[in-house]
């Protein structure tokens, strides 16, 4: 089970808190208030999401065929004198054969379907809302910020990304959040087994945004990352990120337009310097979504800009191939297709199609990346009152290699069901 240091640190400042707050309290009172927030009003939960993956790589002889449960259990109080905790237990689990690479099982003569098998505590943080419109969290968390493009939970693999950290958020004028966040580590999706499934950090996280209007919101970041274990994933990154809808008529029209420009930071050995920019219109009109985008990350033949803690499935392609951006940089033009049934018969209704075309170039202009296709249908399932919900998908991503990268290809079936 996983219980590094910083997490115990977390848990002994929560301990020192509430015995804080609760010495100075009468003793009959405080226990019953106690017993009252923290057993009556807390409450259980589970989830459990079971995924078939299938990998066929160009190069690789044999074909990954991944079979893998995740479940989750944990507990989560009601709130005592501004305080609340939370506890969360994760596994990971193989069913079957394991013919696919899961980055530890060394199984290397497969593809990599980065799914390792494991128990550990994936989340186990206590927070505190005792000032005006303010919250503060200490310990094991996870952590989606914005559009996820830079910190997020991964929350596509079996496994997350969780975060070992300290947040604090005040939203004291309206309509501007501001949040400071110190990431003292970083539990990655590969689990304790891998030599890089910690992340010792030293980073600091900046983070504003302010409600305009519905067509206009305004974020603003710094974000400060260290990793005395992967020096080269260091860097800092100042951006500002501008998101919207606006509708007209029958038509809705959004957009999200953000840029950032990032250096070298703390033990970084390299020094370089790099930009990021991303456009993304759409419409919808009915249930249609037509959209498209052009993203790009810059690169001088030598360093590139890096997301090392962004959900990078959501981005440049669902086979994965750009999760590290190329020293070349890339550019990824794409267009978007949404599609949501509504009103044609209940056994239908509420299915989704989402079909993506991605056109992939180096930003230097010297190389073709080549293309890639992305289907999705997905739809929540019919449930019983005790599930809060239950979803099935079919997924599939065909990567078309040219001067990187080898072609690709990816089916998924996911059902999960939350408790």
């Amino acid at each position: 089970m996983h219980c590094n240091k910083s997490l115990l640190g977390g848990v002994s400042l929560f301990a020192v808190a509430v015995v804080a707050c609760t010495l100075s309290m009468p003793g009959v009172a405080m226990a019953n208030d106690m017993e009252q927030a923290f057993i009556k009003e807390g409450k259980f939960y589970a989830n459990v999401r079971y995924r078939y993956e299938y990998v066929e790589q160009a190069g690789i002889n044999n074909e990954a065929n991944a079979s893998t449960v995740r479940t989750r259990f944990g507990y989560e109080t009601g709130v005592f004198e501004g305080f609340k905790v939370l506890g969360e237990l994760e596994a990971s689990n193989n069913l079957g054969s394991e013919n696919y690479n899961d980055t530890t099982n060394g199984q290397t003569t497969f593809p990599v379907v980065a799914d390792p098998d494991g128990v550990e505590i994936n989340q186990a943080w206590v927070s505190w809302s005792g000032l005006p419109d303010t919250s503060v969290k200490i310990g094991r968390q996870r952590v989606n910020i914005d559009n996820q493009r830079f910190i997020g939970s991964l929350g596509w693999r079996q496994n997350d990304q969780t975060f070992d950290a300290l947040f604090v958020e005040n939203s004291s004028i309206p309509d501007l959040n501001l949040k400071y966040g110190y990431i003292h580590n970083v539990n990655r999706i590969f689990g304790e087994d891998h030599p890089l499934g910690d992340l010792a950090s030293e980073s600091h996280v900046l983070n504003a945004s302010y409600q305009v209007a519905d067509w206009l919101k305004v974020n603003g970041y710094g974000y400060f990352l260290e990793f005395d274990r992967a020096p080269a994933l260091s860097n800092q990154t100042y951006g500002i990120r501008l998101s919207g809808k606006n509708p007209f008529n029958d038509v809705s029209f959004g957009y999200e337009l953000e840029y950032a420009m990032q250096d070298d930071y703390g033990n970084n050995p390299a020094n370089y310097d790099a930009d990021y920019f991303h456009i993304a219109p759409s419409l919808t009109f009915g249930g249609l979504t037509i959209g498209g985008g052009f993203e790009s990350l810059e690169g001088n033949g030598m360093n590139s800009f890096a997301t090392p803690l962004a959900t990078g499935h959501k981005y440049n392609g669902w086979a994965d191939k750009f999760l590290a951006t190329p020293v070349d940089g890339i550019e990824d033009t794409y267009v978007k297709l949404v599609y949501k049934v509504d009103g044609v018969h209940e056994i239908v209704d509420g299915t989704k199609f989402v079909a993506v075309y991605h056109d992939f170039d180096s930003e230097s202009g010297s190389m073709d990346y080549g293309d890639e296709l992305d289907l999705l249908v997905t739809r929540k399932l019919p449930h019983p009152d005790f599930l809060k919900g239950a979803s099935v998908s079919l997924k599939y991503a065909d990567y078309d290699a040219d001067d990187l990268f080898t072609d690709t290809k990816k089916i998924w079936f996911v059902l999960g069901a939350s408790f």
